[in-house]
Formats: C-alpha cells, structure tokens, sequence
C-alpha cells in the first residue's frame, strides 16, 4: 500500500481532487490509499461498480471543471471497458487519468488469473502510457513514483504538451495486496517534495491573418477547450466580432456567452439566403457542427477559410478547404492588427422564431422540433442542459433559437457514441449542480447502469433527465433508408419500460402526456434537486415528416440576409 499511497498523494499535489474507484482486488492498494486520501479530505472519493459507466461518470465530472478526474480499475477486461470514455476524452479533447491495476512480470504469460495484455487495451486512444515497474510498483524509489505522476499529469492537462486528453497509468502489484488497519495507519506519511518536469512549447506555426474589412462570417463549432479557459475565448470573439462586424453561425455546443452579438439564429434554415460574395472570408472555431447543409455550403464556397483549435493540432477538416492553426483564439487574437478599433454595426438576423413559434405552438401531442423549440425557453435561465449526441443536438441547432444562448449546452460528440450518456450527464451534474439532459430512449437504455450514480453518491446529482422516447433510433428515420426490415435493422425498438427501469434504482419519474403539461412537470422534475426523469414519448415517423415540412416552408419565411 506504501506505493500507492505515495502516488495517489502525489496526484493530490498536481491538482487530483476526484476519484472514482471501481471494485477489484489487484486494485486493493489504490483503493485502500484512496480510502485513507478521503478520510483525511484531500480527495473526493466516488465508488462505482461498471468500468464503463464508471469512466464516463469521470469524464463528464473533468469536462465540469477542466480538471483530470482519476478512475481506478483492477486487472484484466475492467482495463477494456475503459476504452470508449478514453475514446471520447481523446476526441473531446478533455483530461481523464486511467489508474490500472497489473499483475506483475512474474504472473505474465503464464495463464495466470485475470492476466491479459491490458497495457495494449488503450494505446490508441490515450495522449500517453506510462508503467509502474515492471516487477511491482513497491520497488521503485519515491522519486520515480513521483516523476511517473508529474508525467502522467501533465499529458492528460495538456500542460505546455498538447491538447489535454486520457492517459493511462498501468500499476503492477505484488502480492500481498492487502494491509491490517494497524498497518495502514503506521504508512500514512507526510507529503514529498515534488518533482518538476521540463513543459515543452507546442510548435503550433505562424499566425494567420484575415482582413476585417472585408465580408466574412464566423462559424462558431463545438468548443473543446477547458472549462477554465472559457471566458477569455468568448472575450476574444467578442474582439473579433466588434471589430469585423461578421455574422455569427454557432453550434448549441459552441460555449458563447450569453449577450455574443450577430448571432444569425436558426442559421440552418437560411443558409443559401446569406447575403455573402463568393469570396468571404470563414472563420472556423472549433469541429464542424453536426450539419450536412453547412457543410455542403462550405465545400461550394470560394472565400479564405481559416480553422482556430484550442490547442488541437490533428487535423479536424474532414472537407480540406481551410487552413489549420492550433494556438486558440484568445492568443489568435491578440496577434491581430487593429483589434482596438471601434465597434462595426451588427450583422442582420432575420429571426425565424415568431413564424416558428406558430408552427410548433405549446400544446397538443409531442413532438421534437417544438421540445427543441421550447426547452431552452422553459429551462430556468443559465441551466446547463447536455444533449444527447444523436437527433437532441441536431435539433437544437436547427429549431433551438436565441433561447439557447441562455444555457451552457454540452455534448460529447468527439466520436459521436452514444455510450455513455448517463454517466456523462451524472458526472457533469455532480460538478456544476443542477442540470438537464436531453435524450433518446435508446442511448439512456444503452447506459442503464448510470442510475447506479443515482444512489451510490452521498449527494445524488441534480440530474433532470428529459427522455423523448420515439420508441427507437428516431435518427435514422431522417436518413433515406429504404429496406423493408427498417424497424428490426436500424430503429430497433426495445420493450423496456424506462419509468420503471428508473423506479428500480430509487429514481422518481413522471409521464409527460402533451406539451400543455410540459411547464408543469419541468418545475416538478427540477424541484426534486436529485436524479429524476421525464418520459416524452412522440413518434419518429410523424416527427421527420414534420422536419422536412418545416424546412421547404421555411424557404418563403427567410429574406435575404
């Protein structure tokens, strides 16, 4: 246990705060130093039984506060179930440190029990791989332990390295792997000096210019930065946009602050109607949103097309028409000429929303571009809302409207999974507080075992759980799929009864006949203060009739921007 509890302080003093641990014996060391880390409130110490939930619930609690959230396992396949959050922490560009417990040299390639080449099980997925020794983790000097950690902690924050993400630190253990109290108590120790490790300058290129006298517009993507970096990237816009005067086509998912002016809303409905010469410079932010419309735009567009990552250097252009810079927007900015000069007037809006609201009003049966239309209203203002990575943020951006700018939205769409929702929607409530999310039935039965935070916690999230359960994969009604087998092949309905499922786990629920009751039951469900759902039920194949309508009667509502 000495190792690990020379480790796990370690990670204290870079900034660990939380820990979420799963069961195992090979893992006894760490989770007996965590147990002691907790008593004495240096650390935050959050117990699961699924890996795989387990790692999602880590990861929406770092992408909470831009900080790494450590996530032990045992040996053997929990090493596996780590793989899809390391996924979407990799692509999200969010830290999460991977604490697996290994057998050592001695128990390897032998047949030994629950012996597998874990250290393989994520390496591509993760920023970094770093290794206990070989023979067991007890017989290296604290100093290494520590370095190992500095290492492993400034790979997942991107300190200085690159872009934060998941790292994985494979611990072998010897036997024996479990200490009496007494013994426990005699190896609780001081803190080490820490060690310092060299942060290298990311090569990131020379700064790109654009000319804000000429037309231009900015299209604001998905935000993949820290949490703590925020404000000043929307500082920054704000500078861009006073000074260029440019439109502003944002994702839901884009982190802009509330009052960003030139937001062109329901941008998607309007996009062949915006008023721009073949030659206008884009600014790109971040990812593309999830719209097959504006990439179709973007591909037949001639102008100057500059893409701004915070500190991403992987290509993310999958249409090869701009030209990449990594440094972020706040330092894109402040190397701009001119950045000081008085404010440009706003671009134009034509705002569909009153001719929106007629066409989706607040009653009868439900459906899903009016859900979208009216939670960002309904919602308190600034409730953070997380939307599910299939129709819920497709159908934000397209039918939200201004309303959205009130709420921080999330969405882990680096790979686009729907694993893990739950878990990610636990992991952020229990950090930020009270918080809604928006999904499908299908992605909250495929994470069922996220209720377990419901009641595993002594502080139970606030999670307001809004489930539109069109009775399967309601996203690919909107594909042209033509089979006869559509409904056993791709919306594989399923015979759950999510009320119930979530009444199982100690989860209170209410049904949610029409919109006419959906105020009611928004202030009931938030009331609670705890996990809690709303089951919306609508149907799919009205709803992507209903979508399609919308967007050919939309064509006579715009003028030209």
């Amino acid at each position: 246990m000495q190792a690990a509890l020379t480790l796990l302080e370690a990670l204290c003093r870079q900034g660990l705060k939380q820990l979420v641990l799963c069961p195992g014996s090979r893992s006894g060391p760490l989770a007996t130093a965590a147990g002691v880390l907790a008593s004495q409130a240096k650390l935050q110490l959050v117990t699961a039984i699924d890996e795989r939930s387990a790692a999602f619930l880590a990861l929406g609690m770092a992408t909470a506060h831009g900080r790494a959230v450590a996530v032990v396992t045992t040996s053997g396949t929990a090493v596996a179930n780590l793989l899809p959050a390391a996924v979407e922490a990799d692509r999200s560009c969010q830290p999460l440190l991977l604490l697996t417990a290994d057998r050592p040299t001695r128990l390897k390639n032998c047949g030994a029990n629950q012996t597998v080449n874990q250290e393989a099980f994520l390496l591509s997925a993760c920023r970094w791989f770093g290794s206990g020794a070989l023979d067991g983790v007890h017989t290296q000097a604290n100093d290494a332990l520590n370095t190992l950690v500095v290492q492993a902690w400034q790979q997942a924050q991107g300190a200085g390295i690159g872009p934060p993400g998941p790292v994985q630190l494979n611990l072998p253990f010897e036997e024996p792997l479990h200490t009496t109290l007494d013994q426990q108590q005699q190896l609780v120790s001081g803190a080490l000096p820490p060690t310092a490790c060299p942060q290298p300058s990311p090569e990131i290129g020379p700064v790109p210019y654009l000319d804000p006298e000429r037309p231009g517009v900015v299209i604001a993507g998905p935000w993949r930065g820290l949490s703590p970096a925020v404000e000043s990237y929307q500082q920054a816009l704000q500078r861009w946009l006073n000074l260029s005067g440019w439109p502003v086509l944002a994702d839901p998912l884009a982190a802009l602050a509330p009052d960003c002016p030139n937001r062109i809303e329901h941008w998607e409905l309007q996009l062949d109607r915006l008023n721009l010469p073949d030659d206008a410079q884009v600014l790109r932010l971040g990812p593309m949103p999830a719209s097959r419309r504006l990439e179709a735009w973007l591909q037949r567009h001639q102008g100057l097309q500059l893409l701004i990552t915070e500190g991403d250097s992987r290509p993310l252009d999958p249409l090869q028409t701009a030209c990449q810079w990594s440094g972020g927007m706040a330092a894109w900015i402040a190397q701009q000429p001119g950045v000081e000069q008085l404010s440009k007037p706003s671009a134009a809006s034509n705002d569909l929303s009153p001719w929106l609201e007629t066409q989706l009003p607040l009653n009868g049966a439900v459906n899903e571009p009016a859900l979208a239309y009216w939670l960002p209203q309904l919602l308190p203002e600034h409730l953070p809302v997380m939307l599910a990575a299939s129709s819920p943020v497709r159908d934000w951006l397209t039918w939200g409207g201004p309303a959205c700018g009130r709420h921080r939205c999330f969405s882990f769409r680096g790979a686009s999974g729907i694993d893990g929702t739950l878990s990610l929607g636990m992991g952020l409530a229990a950090n930020l507080g009270p918080l809604a999310l928006v999904t499908g039935d299908l992605a909250l039965l495929h994470d069922s075992n996220g209720w377990l935070h419901a009641s595993s916690a002594a502080a139970p999230p606030p999670l307001l759980v809004l489930l539109i359960d069109n009775g399967g994969g309601g996203i690919f009604q909107q594909l042209p799929i033509a089979t006869a087998g559509f409904e056993s092949l791709f919306a594989m309905p399923q015979q759950v009864d999510p009320l119930a499922l979530a009444a199982a786990h100690g989860v209170p629920g209410r049904q949610v006949a029409c919109l006419d009751d959906l105020q009611e039951a928004l202030a009931w469900g938030l009331s609670q203060q705890r996990p809690v759902l709303l089951r919306l039920c609508s149907d799919r194949g009205r709803d992507a009739d209903l979508r399609q309508q919308l967007r050919a009667s939309a064509q006579n509502e715009c003028t030209e921007l």
